[in-house]
């Protein structure tokens, strides 16, 4: 592969202290999380006095004061590790970021630094029963009613939602306004009318506390809406493009570790007396998943060194999460048929992969829209 040149020494030593956390703390307990269904709440805990949470907020928070390619070397190694049940990417860099860019001071200092420390959990709650990619089609709502607003609605596929210490809630403050009606807030899930409903049962991503949640009248502190009213709408598409490269980042991590695995499984499996490998037909299908993989990296490298010169447009991520998406599943479906009957049997790492891979290509905005928002950029 061609060597890369986004990281520096400082990032490639919290590599390797990453990996030490996944062998230690992480991989031996997999197979438990996934039978119920979320990670130990403790596992946060110890991730925050390692500092691997909300690493790129300010120190004056709670955070380390690192760069944003500091958190893709934890979601790689997070993939590399095949570890998708810790949501500690969207808490770190969707939550964190939304409450650091909008939110008052007292927001700031409220939340951040538990978040920081592991203590509290966030999640944010944009999908709905009857919306998920249209984010203008939202129902659930929010009135000014005095120093509060009175919040209703219903909230599904919450990622870290289970254990959701705060939320932020997409509302329409305005339902006539179309996208200016749109608000964020931050909710406190002790606030009286929230409720949590059932933790969801999902084809992947086994260990991923994945939940619905449940707005009945909760009077929400008007201090606790972020930023303005009626800029939630723009808030959101300021913020998607990173959370769409963290997509492609976890993907192409996630094609690099499938192909490895691959390439050590075709070596020892024999048939015919020959290694699996030494078949033309296999080699060839390998080399041609390495290419893609390696095509793959580079894009999405250099869209990480356009973002970090603050130069990624809207139409670029979607590319990455569209294109590298499209390519894991790709990838993890014929890395599967490589194995053979051993693809489809849970043990092996792949066979995980291959079904926490599928719902890549929904999230983050489904590349249906990411095709039609590269179309806008013709």
């Amino acid at each position: 592969m061609l060597p890369r040149t986004l990281f520096t020494e400082e990032h490639e030593m919290l590599r390797e202290a990453t990996r030490r956390f996944m062998e230690q703390e992480v991989i031996a307990h997999l197979d438990r999380w996934e039978e119920q269904g979320y990670v130990d709440r403790s596992l946060w805990e110890k991730a925050g006095a390692a500092g691997f949470l909300c690493a790129s907020m300010p120190e004056a928070y709670g955070g380390a004061g690192a760069d944003r390619l500091a958190s893709v070397v934890l979601m790689e190694e997070l993939a590399y590790a095949n570890a998708t049940g810790p949501g500690f990417g969207l808490h770190s860099e969707i939550v964190a970021p939304y409450i650091l860019h909008y939110g008052s001071e007292y927001l700031k200092t409220t939340y951040l630094p538990p978040m920081a420390r592991g203590t509290m959990i966030g999640a944010i709650a944009m999908t709905e029963p009857g919306a998920g990619s249209d984010l203008q089609g939202v129902q659930t709502t929010a009135v000014r009613d005095g120093d509060h607003y009175v919040l209703n609605g219903a909230k599904t596929f919450i990622t870290n939602g289970w254990h959701a210490d705060l939320v932020i809630v997409v509302a329409k403050t305005d339902p006539g306004a179309g996208a200016k009606g749109i608000s964020l807030f931050v909710v406190d899930t002790g606030m009286a009318g929230f409720t949590k409903g059932r933790r969801l049962k999902k084809a992947g991503m086994k260990a991923q506390d994945t939940c619905e949640l449940f707005f009945d009248n909760v009077r929400v502190p008007a201090a606790n809406l972020l930023g303005e009213e009626g800029k939630g709408f723009a808030y959101l598409m300021r913020e998607l493009p990173w959370e769409r490269m963290q997509i492609a980042v976890t993907a192409v991590a996630s094609a690099e570790a499938a192909l490895r695995w691959t390439i050590d499984y075709t070596r020892d499996r024999k048939a015919f007396k020959r290694a699996v490998i030494e078949f033309q037909t296999v080699a060839h299908a390998l080399a041609e998943i390495k290419t893609e993989v390696q095509v793959a990296r580079v894009f999405v490298d250099r869209c990480l060194e356009a973002l970090m010169r603050d130069e990624l447009d809207a139409a670029e991520a979607s590319m990455a999460k569209y294109w590298a998406t499209e390519m894991q599943f790709k990838v993890l479906d014929r890395c599967v048929q490589l194995h053979g009957g051993y693809g489809y049997m849970w043990e092996y790492p792949v066979t995980r992969a291959w079904a926490d891979a599928r719902v890549q290509r929904v999230y983050g905005g489904t590349n249906e829209i990411m095709k039609e928002l590269i179309s806008r950029s013709l």
